[in-house]
């Protein structure tokens, strides 16, 4: 830890303004109670309400109704326990206990239609509560929407599954370019902004969504958020020898100091930002190309662009302001969280 006894988070100069709901305390006091009362953490209640999920969401949804406000809240509590308790699973050499719970979570995914009707409780509060949280989710969601959210849900378990080899008794280095396509699964964002896009009360055409532009444009905004994360999170995943961190990887394949790796991911976040810019601009291009000539449905697709700044913008502040996540002292010593439950894995 001598390397980053003085370590400072850059500032990745982000050219967006940031809103914010105005209920953000609200419901991050609520999305922790909601964790409580579905057993996802049983300690710890004040350390984990700390992480900020509320005002997170707040930032990245400040147009959304309360309701929506609170659900994506929650979603975020239970992505971030998911995250803890499979960091668990590895630290404990438990990996083979995480595949009931991915199947039982892929299962519950591929019941189609049949997502509002009452649900089997596994008695695993990881399942129970994402299946909780997912028929919430799709009740009102936009049907092209909702198989957009479905369709991001399985690879983000896969890419959970593959930090655990990456991490294995035998490690394995992943080449940065390997990496960076998992990272942007990992990190658990395009469930979250289909979330937040169906708030918006717009819909992305699928033939928009789909192209070449709106996809260099997506995978930018997903990965300036995920390469900032591994900035914050460095020190921690320094600590207990978590290697799925772009800094480290930069460091292990090009032999650069740890300074001198945090500032190639700044320089390559800068590079993405470009990429981002260029992207919303030749977008209105695109939406000509395709015919689509409907005001609404151009102002929809301007409005998800703006709502990608807010999660780029939206991140980065909540990373610095509202989050003890990155700054706790347990945390940064590469302890895990005071609220992990090392019984949570068993699925009935």
């Amino acid at each position: 830890m001598a390397l980053l006894s003085s370590f400072a988070i850059p500032d990745f100069h982000l050219p967006f303004e940031s809103t914010k709901h105005p209920q953000a305390e609200q419901a991050n006091t609520e999305a922790t109670s909601w964790a409580l009362s579905q057993g996802l953490i049983k300690d710890a209640a004040d350390d984990f309400s700390g992480i900020g999920c509320g005002h997170l969401a707040a930032r990245v949804a400040h147009g959304a109704t309360y309701r929506q406000l609170l659900l994506l809240s929650e979603w975020m509590a239970w992505s971030f326990v998911l995250d803890d308790q499979h960091d668990h699973v590895i630290r404990s050499g438990r990996v083979d206990t995480w595949r009931p719970v991915t199947d039982a979570i892929n299962g519950h995914l591929s019941d189609g239609e049949d997502y509002l009707t009452p649900q089997r409780r596994h008695g695993n509060a990881l399942v129970d509560g994402f299946t909780d949280l997912h028929a919430a989710i799709l009740d009102g969601m936009p049907p092209g929407i909702r198989k957009r959210y479905r369709a991001h849900i399985p690879p983000m378990l896969r890419s959970l599954d593959q930090e655990a080899v990456n991490r294995g008794t035998v490690r394995r280095q992943p080449t940065v370019d390997d990496y960076v396509l998992m990272r942007r699964h990992s990190s658990q964002l395009l469930p979250m902004m289909d979330m937040v896009e169906a708030s918006l009360g717009v819909e992305v055409p699928s033939e928009v969504y789909d192209s070449p532009t709106f996809q260099a444009l997506l995978w930018s905004a997903v990965d300036i958020i995920s390469w900032g994360n591994d900035i914050f999170s460095l020190r921690k995943e320094y600590a207990c020898g978590d290697n799925n961190n772009l800094v480290l990887l930069l460091a292990w394949w090009e032999g650069y100091s740890l300074p001198h790796a945090v500032r190639a991911v700044k320089d390559r976040i800068s590079a993405r930002l470009v990429d981002f810019h260029s992207a919303a601009r030749t977008l209105p291009r695109v939406l000509d190309v395709l015919a689509i000539t409907d005001p609404a449905t151009r102002e929809g697709v301007a409005r998800c662009v703006r709502s990608y700044e807010d999660w780029i913008i939206g991140a980065d502040l909540w990373q610095r302001h509202e989050c003890t996540r990155y700054s706790d002292e347990r945390w940064v010593s590469g302890d895990e969280g005071a609220y992990t439950r090392p019984d949570l894995v068993a699925v009935a």
